[in-house]
């Protein structure tokens, strides 16, 4: 039987004890449900992708050539059927480490959107009103200096450009996706 996404999000509490880890799967899920909503793809299976993305980062923080790589055994070991596309999205999100390279427009679309919410999130931080107004064009200020955010990869956001998204419309529709569960992270 397939994943629902009842079970990604029991399987991602069960495997993410940490809240910030939590946190950013969830961003994740809403950022990937905007995108497939925005490019006509499947909600759910993008939105379980962006849930289960980081499944196994507890286990793996140490090793990332494992990161991805891992998550896909977790679920297996688990019972779940995860779709052939959301088991290659997970596994070529880290792609620098693991050597599974991103190549639909799932996996391109998981890279950038779970690295778009660490610069949003760190943006956020430093605004009075947090989320609140947050403007797509003054994201784009925050990702052109380096110094900013500095882990967060510049080189996989911009590979939203790769599905003919434009990097701002792609920040205004994440920047939204997130301003949906303002209150449940915090900001």
């Amino acid at each position: 039987m397939q994943i629902t996404i009842e079970k990604a999000r029991e399987l991602m509490q069960k495997y993410l004890k940490d809240k910030n880890n939590q946190i950013h799967s969830r961003e994740s899920e809403v950022v990937l449900r905007a995108l497939a909503k925005e490019l006509g793809e499947n909600e759910e299976n993008w939105g379980i992708a962006g849930l289960l993305h980081d499944l196994d980062w507890e286990q793996t923080s140490e090793n990332f050539s494992q990161h991805g790589i891992k998550a896909i055994t977790i679920l297996k070991e688990e019972g779940c059927d995860l779709a052939e596309d959301i088991a290659h999205a997970i596994s070529a999100h880290n792609e620098e480490f693991t050597a599974v390279k991103r190549e639909s427009r799932l996996d391109y679309a998981l890279a950038a959107g779970e690295s778009i919410t660490g610069l949003i999130y760190a943006y956020a931080l430093m605004r009075p009103e947090k989320l609140e107004g947050m403007q797509a064009n003054s994201l784009n200020k925050k990702f052109k200096d380096k110094k900013f955010a500095e882990k967060v990869s510049r080189e996989y956001i911009s590979d939203i450009e790769k599905i003919g998204l434009e990097k701002l419309k792609f920040f205004e529709i994440a920047i939204r996706a997130m301003q949906e569960i303002s209150t449940e992270i915090g900001l």
